[in-house]
């Protein structure tokens, strides 16, 4: 967050989901009309979506309480969790 690759909330993510060169994590405890709403942006935006950790489990990488949305920016972070979610 201190390098401003990082950002939190709903509808900060959904303005940000315009970057192709992003990376989307939502809760699997997010509600269904946030899911519908990323899942939508991201089809229309071609943008990834990862939705297999729960909201503690994301709130706890960003050192943050009750996070369901998450979106990253830097683009070599991103390609190293993908290949870390390829093995």
């Amino acid at each position: 967050m201190r390098a401003r690759k990082i950002t939190l909330g709903e509808e900060f993510v959904l303005n940000k989901m315009k970057n192709p060169y992003v990376l989307v994590f939502v809760a699997t405890d997010a509600g269904a009309n946030i899911k519908k709403k990323i899942t939508n942006r991201a089809l229309t935006y071609n943008v990834q979506v990862i939705d297999t950790f729960h909201s503690d489990e994301l709130s706890k990488a960003i050192g943050k309480n009750n996070r369901k949305v998450v979106l990253l920016e830097d683009r070599g972070f991103i390609k190293k969790i993908n290949e870390y979610l390829q093995e």
